[in-house]
């Protein structure tokens, strides 16, 4: 993985219940992971079976293979834009990552 292509930098966010002086418990997103991605475009097969029209919500992201676990549950956030996270594929052996997210 090429350096000069992890244009973009994200962030993986976790879900997490934190609990206020008051008791009530509250949703909230917490970093893990602050990193530098490759933004990929959508292949020709993407294209064709998607009635010839782009789908700007969907996107894959290609970064350097984490230290912390990332799953399905968490998010990703890119300019302030946030992302679920659909599904995670290795790249070699533990060469990389890449994360396929759709718009939330």
């Amino acid at each position: 993985m090429r350096a000069g292509k992890l244009q973009h930098r994200i962030q993986i966010e976790r879900a997490h219940v934190l609990v206020d002086d008051y008791g009530i418990g509250r949703e909230s997103w917490l970093p893990i992971l602050t990193t530098r991605a490759e933004l990929k475009e959508a292949s020709t097969t993407e294209f064709l079976t998607g009635t010839g029209e782009m789908d700007n919500r969907k996107a894959v992201f290609l970064i350097r293979y984490p230290l912390v676990q990332i799953t399905t549950a968490d998010r990703l956030v890119m300019d302030g834009k946030a992302y679920n996270i659909v599904g995670l594929a290795e790249i070699g052996r533990r060469k990389g990552l890449e994360i396929r997210v759709i718009a939330a």
